[in-house]
């Protein structure tokens, strides 16, 4: 072999060498190959909502938001293999379930407290759960995917799963550039979820200006009344404020379980303020969700408002957006005002939202690689 030959032979080596080091160092980094990055999605925000919170440590991506909803619809997500997400949270209720406190979950145990909705959650900036336990939607998933009464999973274990599903593998490829892992579980999850906009309602025609005729002349008395009487909470084009209320319903906050679940806010803040104060959850879609309540203890919106207009509990903790100027605890509403909200609550309702194929389950009728 002649000089030239030997170096041309050896510069050779040394390349194909060196791609076998870069490839097994990116095998050890557990990153996959893949030359097309994923497809940066915007959300579609209505022109009369607000900006909403900015992810920048997990942008939504066309990819991500596929394998998210892909996950949130799976059982394989739980230990038994028979509970996914969606076990709790039903489309066609917003969201939500339908029952008090859930028995959905791997241990046939009743939950302690209700399923929220699932709606513009890309607006909610102080935290999730009904006591705000979780400081976003990321670190939320871990909570129902390793609770023992829900999905009771181990975090390894759903790694282990995903590595070998040949699907997952190629999807968390294509949204992440990475092998299946829990946490990219937990953000594909979070994408799918702010994608959750509920905006089409007829309340949303008539704000927005396209359709002025879409409301009764008793839904816009009820509208103007919701703002007076309910807005201090249910501000707004979200209908929340996304804080925390004692809205009066107990007055006995002794709680002798561990985790103090029925203390509320307090259980997380430790501020005696926010003693037996929970979540304001959305009025969107309200006639869809119940029953109502963190316990959901309330099955109908007459037994709601009824508790807000006489059956509010004094204690020192009670917000005082419910007392009067006279400081006595109770909203002023007329039966016919009662009436006129519950008009308009239904106005709220996003027949498109919760009938949306984007949303809805990717593997009925679908035959899956595993």
């Amino acid at each position: 072999m002649n000089k030239n030959k030997g170096l041309q032979v050896g510069a050779i080596i040394c390349f194909v060498v060196s791609i076998l080091m870069i490839s097994c160092q990116k095998e050890q980094r557990g990153i996959l190959e893949n030359d097309q990055a994923p497809t940066p999605l915007l959300l579609k925000i209505p022109p009369h909502f607000p900006r909403p919170i900015e992810m920048p440590d997990n942008p939504l991506t066309v990819e991500g938001v596929h394998l998210g909803r892909q996950l949130f619809y799976d059982p394989l997500l739980s230990a038994n293999m028979q509970v996914s997400c969606a076990s709790c949270h039903h489309q066609e209720r917003a969201f939500t379930d339908g029952v008090a406190l859930t028995a959905a979950g791997v241990s046939g145990k009743k939950l302690e407290r209700h399923s929220p909705t699932l709606i513009n959650l890309a607006w909610t900036d102080q935290g999730f759960f009904w006591d705000g336990g979780a400081k976003n939607l990321e670190s939320q998933a871990f909570g129902p995917l390793t609770h023992a009464d829900e999905m009771g999973m181990s975090l390894v274990t759903l790694a282990n799963r995903l590595m070998a599903s040949e699907l997952y593998v190629n999807l968390f490829q294509q949204a992440f550039n990475e092998k299946p892992s829990a946490q990219g579980a937990a953000k594909a999850l979070a994408q799918f979820q702010r994608t959750l906009i509920s905006a089409s309602s007829r309340y949303d025609s008539y704000r927005s200006g396209q359709d002025m005729q879409a409301l009764t002349a008793g839904e816009q008395r009820g509208m103007h009344l919701v703002i007076q009487k309910c807005g201090g909470c249910h501000r707004g084009e979200l209908f929340t404020d996304n804080a925390f209320h004692n809205n009066g319903i107990d007055d006995d906050f002794t709680d002798d379980s561990n985790e103090w679940i029925h203390r509320g806010r307090y259980r997380i803040s430790l501020n005696p303020v926010d003693l037996g104060a929970f979540k304001t959850p959305t009025l969107r879609n309200v006639t869809r969700s119940a029953p109502y309540m963190h316990d959901g203890r309330f099955t109908s919106l007459d037994q709601v408002l009824q508790h807000y207009r006489s059956g509010i509990k004094h204690r020192p903790v009670t917000d005082r957006l419910l007392y009067d100027q006279n400081e006595n605890p109770g909203i002023a509403m007329s039966d016919g005002e009662m009436n006129d909200i519950k008009s308009f609550l239904e106005a709220l309702t996003d027949e498109i939202f919760l009938n949306e194929t984007n949303f809805s389950n990717p593997h009925k009728n679908e035959n899956r690689k595993k």
